[in-house]
């Protein structure tokens, strides 16, 4: 498994919030627990107290790609660099659940976490599979969404860095909204084309008069 693999840890919790349309998908143990695809046995562990706990390390990923978005490099990483330190893990070789044809482990990269609660462990691998990405793949890989109000976080993982949408229906509403507007100014200048040769048309005939 790719250790990039864990950024999507990152996405999860940052998009659990939409500010700007004023929701918030995370108001309960339920809701942390099913931030945890794939590891039941942590989500397990989540408490009422992590809610509040994960809301601090979602602003905190949040503000990681805000700075990436606005084109700080240095800020994103000064941010994502206080999350590894404030949140540690241990890279571990594993074999669990993956096997070859004949049997034997597929040996795999992991990221073990040893944390005193549930927030501290998600947290230490989202921020790591975050830095993982950020190092592999650039800075300027990390973005939010185009689609205004959307603003949801993505990774780009496109081959020519062109990604701008968090999905393909942000990305269909945001073309059909630019093709509104390109017609919109259409009809606003033929109208105005129009007005104008109305009223130089006038000013001849009151001339010829």
């Amino acid at each position: 498994m790719e250790l990039a693999y864990y950024s999507d840890y990152a996405v999860r919790l940052v998009n659990s919030e939409e500010p700007a349309r004023g929701k918030d998908a995370l108001t309960s143990v339920e809701a942390v627990r099913d931030l945890f695809v794939g590891n039941a046995s942590a989500a397990r562990r989540a408490t009422d107290a992590d809610v509040t706990r994960f809301r601090s390390v979602r602003a905190r990923l949040r503000a990681v790609f805000e700075a990436a978005d606005g084109d700080d490099e240095t800020l994103a990483v000064d941010l994502l660099n206080s999350l590894l330190l404030e949140f540690p893990v241990s890279p571990q070789i594993s074999g669990h659940d993956f096997r070859d044809d004949d049997g034997r482990p597929l040996w795999h990269m992991h990221l073990a976490d040893h944390p005193s609660n549930v927030t501290a462990g998600y947290a230490a691998i989202a921020a790591m599979g975050l830095a993982f990405h950020l190092t592999s793949y650039g800075v300027d890989r990390l973005g939010l969404c185009e689609a205004a109000p959307c603003r949801n976080a993505y990774l780009d993982t496109s081959t020519n860095r062109s990604r701008r949408y968090c999905s393909d229906r942000c990305a269909t509403r945001a073309n059909v909204a630019a093709y509104r507007a390109r017609k919109r100014l259409e009809a606003d200048r033929s109208e105005s084309t129009g007005l104008a040769a109305d009223s130089a048309q006038r000013t001849t005939a009151s001339g010829e008069r």
